[in-house]
């Protein structure tokens, strides 16, 4: 990983991705009932066909070090990241706001879908449950942003990351991964 700190005209201190990763790893708050200032909004942009950007709030998940994102396949998001899989993810954890870039990866393994509906339903508060062929979500509610079931699973292969620190002493910083 490379590390720059873009926060040096100003003084300021450099910190480690690992700060920021502990802060994925405690969750990302978001949810019904969560309620500010505790809720976290993740906005997704993926690239549609027109090379225009598309910019739409998502439920992801920071999970063995990486981010999920669930979605319909026939939604804009699920057939943009299709067709497409450059995407970024822009959220804020304590004190850091966040965005990822990287490429979205349709997940379509059984095992890790399993896995997945398992953290959704003890983690998340979401009842997820693989579907029939095992390569998809169905529960008995999704936001109505990702279309009718069966959700699937896209999985983040982050390439950067940008952080600015907004509690003192401050930062900004650039990884590479």
């Amino acid at each position: 990983m490379e590390s720059t700190n873009i926060g040096t005209r100003y003084d300021l201190p450099a910190f480690g991705w690992d700060e920021v990763r502990t802060h994925l790893e405690g969750g990302i708050v978001q949810g019904p009932g969560s309620g500010a200032p505790d809720h976290r909004t993740v906005w997704l942009s993926t690239v549609n066909d027109d090379g225009s950007p598309h910019v739409t709030g998502v439920g992801s998940v920071f999970v063995e070090g990486t981010f999920w994102i669930v979605s319909g396949l026939g939604v804009r998001k699920g057939r943009n990241m299709r067709r497409d899989p450059r995407v970024a993810l822009s959220l804020t954890v304590p004190g850091i706001d966040l965005v990822v870039e990287g490429r979205a990866e349709l997940v379509t393994d059984a095992a890790t879908v399993a896995r997945l509906a398992e953290h959704y339903r003890t983690n998340e508060g979401w009842p997820a449950v693989p579907d029939a062929s095992g390569t998809a979500f169905t529960a008995p509610f999704s936001a109505p942003s990702a279309g009718p079931a069966p959700w699937h699973l896209f999985r983040v292969e982050v390439t950067s990351a940008h952080a600015v620190k907004a509690v003192d002493p401050g930062g900004a910083m650039r990884w590479r991964f």
